[in-house]
C-alpha cells in the first residue's frame, strides 16, 4: 500500500509539472497564430475548446453534472459570470503576448495570489494573518514601484490577475471539475465566438481558410492547448498535497518571466527588477506562512480560508 502510495504521489507530481510547465511555456504558440488577431485567437479557442472537451465527456460518459447545473439556476449564473470573466483573461494574454508583453503578463500571475488574498478580506470578510497582511502590503509597493518602471500602471498584470482571481473565487462557488467547468463556460462562449467568426469571414477578415492547411490546423489546436493542462492538473490535484500544488503554481509565472527577458527579449530596466523582487519578497513570505501553517499539529490547524487556496488552475 505505501508503494502503491508513492506511486500515486510520483504520478501527481508528474502531472503537476506538466500542467504548470505547458501553462508556463504557451507565450511560444500564441506567436504561431499570427497573422490571426488576437480576437480571433480567442474566437478559435472558445469554439475548438467546447469541441475538445465534449468529444472527451463523450468518451468517459460523464454528463450527469450537466443536467444538474441546468436545474440550478443560481450556479448557472455563476458559470455565465466565469465564462465572462475568463474571456477577459483569455483576450488580455494572448493580446499581451502577440505584443510584446509577456514579462508584464507573467507579473499578472506572480501578483494574483496577493489579489485573491485582498479579495478575501474585502469581499469575504476574512482575516489575515500578519505575515499575510505584510505580503500584500509588500506588493502594493510593488505596484507603485512598477508603475514608475513602467511610466503607467501595470494595467495587463492587474487585469489578469484581477480577473483570474474574480475567476478562482467564482469557480470555488460553483464546485464542478476542471473538464467540466471548461465545458460549461465554453458552451457559453460557443455561439458569440462562432458569430464572429462567420461575421469575420463574411467580411474577409478571417484567416483560418485563407492561411493554408497548417495554419487552420493551428488554430484548431487552441482547444488542446487549453484543455490538456487542465486534464493533467486535475490528476495531479487528486494525488499531491494542496500545499504541494501551491508551490508548483509558481512555475507557470517564472518560465514566462524567463522566456519573455531570454527568449523574447523584452527589456528590465533596474525600476522593474525592483518591482518584481519586491513581488517574489511577498510570495516567499506568503509561501512561508503557508508552509508553516500546514505543518502545524492538526489539532491546531485550521481549515484555509477560500482567499487562502491555491488556484484551481492557470487558465492562460
Amino acid at each position: 500500500m505505501a508503494g502503491s502510495s508513492k506511486g500515486e504521489g510520483r504520478i501527481g507530481l508528474l502531472n503537476g509539472f506538466a500542467a504548470y510547465g505547458m501553462w508556463g511555456l504557451v507565450p511560444l504558440f500564441w506567436p504561431l497564430l499570427k497573422p490571426a488577431g488576437a480576437v480571433e485567437i480567442l474566437a478559435h479557442r472558445m469554439v475548438w475548446s467546447l469541441a475538445f472537451v465534449a468529444a472527451a465527456l463523450v468518451v468517459v460518459r460523464r454528463w450527469a453534472w450537466a443536467g444538474e447545473l441546468l436545474r440550478q439556476p443560481r450556479r448557472l449564473a455563476l458559470v455565465v459570470i466565469a465564462a465572462a470573466v475568463i474571456t477577459v483573461n483569455w483576450g488580455v494574454y494572448i493580446w499581451a503576448v502577440n505584443s510584446g508583453h509577456v514579462v508584464e503578463a507573467s507579473l499578472g500571475y506572480f501578483i494574483n495570489p496577493l489579489v485573491t488574498i485582498a479579495m478575501g478580506v474585502l469581499i469575504l470578510k476574512e482575516r489575515l494573518r500578519p505575515a499575510q497582511w505584510a505580503a500584500v502590503g509588500i506588493g502594493l509597493a510593488a505596484v507603485l514601484v512598477l508603475t514608475v518602471g513602467y511610466g503607467r500602471p501595470p494595467w495587463i498584470s492587474l487585469c489578469l490577475a484581477f480577473s483570474f482571481a474574480t475567476y478562482g473565487l467564482v469557480k470555488k462557488k460553483v464546485n464542478l471539475g476542471g473538464v467540466e467547468s471548461l465545458a460549461a463556460e465554453t458552451a457559453i462562449q460557443f455561439l458569440p465566438a462562432l458569430g464572429y467568426l462567420l461575421w469575420l469571414s463574411a467580411h474577409g477578415g478571417a484567416t483560418f481558410a485563407s492561411e493554408g492547411a497548417g495554419h487552420a490546423a493551428l488554430l484548431a489546436s487552441t482547444g488542446v492547448v487549453t484543455a490538456l493542462p487542465l486534464v493533467c492538473f486535475g490528476a495531479a490535484a487528486i494525488r499531491v498535497p494542496l500545499s504541494t500544488l501551491g508551490l508548483l503554481q509558481y512555475l507557470a509565472p517564472v518560465f514566462q518571466f524567463l522566456l519573455g527577458v531570454v527568449y523574447f527579449g523584452e527589456e528590465m530596466p533596474a525600476e522593474r527588477w525592483a518591482g518584481f523582487g519586491l513581488v517574489w519578497l511577498a510570495l516567499v513570505l506568503l509561501t512561508a506562512d503557508a508552509w508553516r501553517s500546514a505543518r502545524r499539529p492538526k489539532h491546531v490547524v485550521e481549515v484555509p480560508p477560500v482567499s487562502q487556496v491555491p488556484s484551481a488552475a492557470m487558465d492562460v
